[in-house]
């Protein structure tokens, strides 16, 4: 009986994120599923691992109006997705097939195939007809599910701090030498921004990056004398406009925006031990409202606050020697909190000012630069652009998300840090080089695409792409095939720039 649960369990499972809702079941006769006609229709029919539970989350944002802390009831995943969601090249062959009879225990830790519980003391098998019934339905389970990409979980030992896959050491002569021309461009009375631009471009050290960030995101000014007085002023500027504002977050006129923002800050990062602190996400809930009230025209839109992961990573990481991922925010002073939450305020108000076409209503910077990104990959890889109308899926289907939230949920926070060391060092880097940055993406995965022949697998590979181990190698090698693409392909998407 277990078996025969698990062996249903994709066709009745409701909670399987990227899972297409009522899936018709497959028949002798060859049909084409009917095509979403709008992203909003597919959107409709789609379970994503961020939309689950909002009815619980609504419930949750009720009980805890009147608490001081966020919840955090959303960072414990469920057992049964984790289970089922092992890679495949992890899973353990399967048991071999006694030669007599006898019990055969099946363990959940080892084979990955039991999302389901089976009785406390094991299975007995009664015959070896049973027993091969049941290996032979288990391996059948095992390749249905092997044939399904997966997004996977990002475990905790996947470090948030700059450091190659391939565990390379973290300081060798050149990069000690590239360190040491850093700190000599920012010692300098009036930097060289184009000077310290072209060295960024290829990464920027771990110890010169927080302030090497305010100066290329225009929060600091390049003459040296001047960098206290202007962090000094602007701190104080956020943290008054915090006094005027933050009190009207219950207001009816401001309501709907602090609850979505409420809602939203539990699934920012929700693995990483960081984001689940109260202090942390009380932080993120000051910014993203602050924000929201100033820009009326836009607004808070779901995807800005992942925005503000990488800012706040970045300028924590100037306090902290270890990993930050599992630091406790406590722990450091009150004016250090402040100043750390003030400068991820304005260095993401300086991000968003370049893109903020994107949040608005309708979000049409994000459907002008989809509608670039397919222009361009028709031009680089017609194969793939035709398999994709073969399968009827649209750019606008996967696409969105990655203009929405700049690859952030398809990248290891890591991975996206360096990123963003390019992203400021380049020109229009968040809005025109980041759309070659999906091309190469995008084309990374040609093989995997080719390979996928339906609609529905096809767009799960799209949205459960495998970055989970990628360090800085993957992400230069991602960039440097974007810089070629840029001056390859750089009229095909011109008409569509903004």
């Amino acid at each position: 009986m277990a078996t025969d649960n698990r062996i249903h369990f994709w066709r009745r499972n409701q909670k399987v994120p990227g899972r297409l809702k009522d899936t018709p079941k497959p028949s002798s006769v060859n049909t084409k599923s009917k095509k979403p006609a709008t992203f909003l229709e597919f959107a409709r029919s789609t379970n994503d691992a961020w939309d689950l539970d909002d009815e619980e989350d609504d419930c949750m944002f009720s009980l805890n109006q009147s608490s001081s802390s966020p919840v955090q009831s959303r960072s414990t995943p469920q057992t049964p997705c984790l289970k089922l969601f092992k890679a495949p090249e992890d899973t353990e062959p399967l048991p071999r097939l006694p030669d007599r009879q006898e019990p055969i225990s099946t363990n959940p830790d080892q084979d990955g195939l039991d999302v389901e519980n089976g009785p406390a003391n094991g299975r007995v098998v009664k015959s070896c007809s049973d027993a091969q019934l049941n290996v032979n339905a288990a391996r059948n389970t095992l390749q249905k599910q092997q044939s399904l990409p997966v997004r996977p979980i990002i475990p905790l030992v996947a470090r948030i701090s700059d450091q190659n896959a391939s565990g390379a050491p973290p300081m060798t002569v050149r990069e000690k030498t590239r360190l040491d021309k850093f700190k000599q461009l920012l010692a300098s009375p009036n930097t060289d921004l184009e000077e310290l631009r072209k060295h960024s471009w290829s990464g920027i050290p771990r110890e010169v990056r927080p302030v090497t960030w305010r100066l290329l995101s225009g929060y600091l000014p390049a003459n040296r004398e001047r960098r206290d007085l202007v962090l000094q002023r602007k701190r104080e500027e956020y943290f008054g406009f915090i006094e005027q504002y933050y009190h009207s977050r219950t207001d009816d006129n401001h309501r709907d925006t602090y609850r979505q923002i409420h809602i939203d800050i539990p699934r920012t990062n929700p693995l990483i031990p960081l984001f689940q602190q109260p202090l942390v996400q009380e932080v993120f809930e000051r910014i993203l409202f602050i924000w929201a009230i100033r820009h009326p025209a836009s607004g808070y839109v779901q995807g800005i606050n992942d925005l503000v992961t990488p800012f706040f990573v970045v300028f924590l990481s100037e306090f902290v020697e270890e990993d930050v991922e599992n630091f406790e925010m406590a722990s450091l002073p009150l004016d250090t909190q402040r100043n750390i939450e003030a400068d991820s305020f304005w260095c993401m108000s300086k991000l968003l000012d370049g893109i903020q076409d994107n949040y608005t209503f309708a979000q049409p910077g994000i459907q002008i630069k989809v509608k670039a990104l397919e222009e361009l990959v028709s031009r680089i890889d017609e194969d793939v652009h035709i398999h994709f109308q073969k399968c009827e899926v649209e750019y606008l289907q996967f696409a969105f998300r990655w203009m929405n939230n700049l690859l952030m949920r398809e990248l290891p926070l890591r991975c996206t840090i360096r990123l963003w060391d390019t992203y400021q060092a380049e020109s229009e880097g968040f809005s025109h080089f980041h759309l070659y940055v999906c091309a190469a993406f995008l084309i990374k995965w040609r093989k995997e695409i080719l390979s996928m022949l339906d609609f529905q697998s096809l767009l799960i590979l799209l949205q459960n792409l495998p970055t989970i181990h990628w360090g800085n190698e993957e992400v230069g090698l991602l960039l440097a095939e974007a810089y070629r693409l840029k001056y390859m392909f750089a009229d095909a998407p011109s008409h569509y720039k903004r």
